[in-house]
């Protein structure tokens, strides 16, 4: 039996299509936190486990959506990421043969349009599939990972995502991942600077367009490497105010 388990908030955009590419799954949970969409009516089209929660971060918030599961296996999805029937046959098919506890997919990711296959992207290997009695989320805000015991396959066919459909929504992720980003540090001690925050962000810009090629995949690479290097610089410059209010 697969459980595949999706949070949402204000996520009609993409859930639909999303949810219809996992609608082959045995159970289908959605933790929303709050949306003022029509996101949860969309949910509800495709699965009777749908719960309404408060936000506490992604990590948390996944494992509260594990804890729900009841499938032998877990598949972990974005509201923003699609399972193409070639993955779907692959999953299947791994379910039944594995002999570890856990499977990495390479995700290709779109930035406004193109599919990115350079500037670090792709690969871009995940922790997705895995038995549900050997895997846990971290507790993280943002960035949160499956800590699995056992052995981790890996599968080849990607996982398809819909990172940033245009660029309304990068400058929306790039505020928000930002602010989750500067608090995460700020409750790990990590010191801000001025100068830090120029630097961290002109290296952000030299690796994703230089080093991994982000020149590669044209304007939107270039594109790409600027926003990377954009959330990087008003991470630090955020967790630099965060530690301005300190008395």
């Amino acid at each position: 039996m697969l459980s595949v388990i999706v949070i949402t908030k204000n996520e009609a955009f993409h859930i639909g299509r999303c949810l219809d590419s996992v609608s082959w799954a045995d159970e289908i949970i959605v933790l929303d936190s709050g949306s003022d969409d029509n996101t949860v009516e969309i949910c509800q089209r495709y699965t009777d486990k749908v719960f309404v929660t408060d936000w506490p971060g992604f990590g948390i918030q996944k494992q509260r959506a594990l804890d729900h599961a009841q499938g032998d296996w877990v598949f972990s999805i974005d509201a923003d990421e699609v399972v193409s029937p070639e993955l779907k046959a692959e999953i299947q098919a791994a379910m039944v043969e594995s002999s570890v506890n856990g499977y990495e997919i390479p995700r290709l990711s779109s930035y406004c349009g193109k599919q990115m296959r350079h500037g670090g992207w792709y690969p871009d290997y995940v922790l997705r599939l895995f038995k549900r009695d050997t895997g846990c989320f971290t507790d993280n805000v943002v960035h949160e990972r499956i800590v699995l015991q056992g052995d981790v396959g890996q599968l080849s066919v990607p996982l398809l995502h819909d990172a940033f459909i245009n660029l309304e929504e990068v400058l929306y992720k790039v505020n928000s991942y930002s602010s989750l980003g500067a608090n995460m540090l700020y409750q790990k001690n990590v010191s801000s600077s001025l100068g830090k925050a120029i630097l961290k962000a002109l290296w952000t810009f030299i690796r994703t367009y230089g080093l991994k090629g982000g020149f590669l995949d044209g304007g939107q690479g270039l594109m790409l490497a600027i926003s990377n290097a954009e959330g990087t610089y008003y991470k630090y410059i955020k967790l630099l105010e965060l530690q301005s209010r300190q008395p």
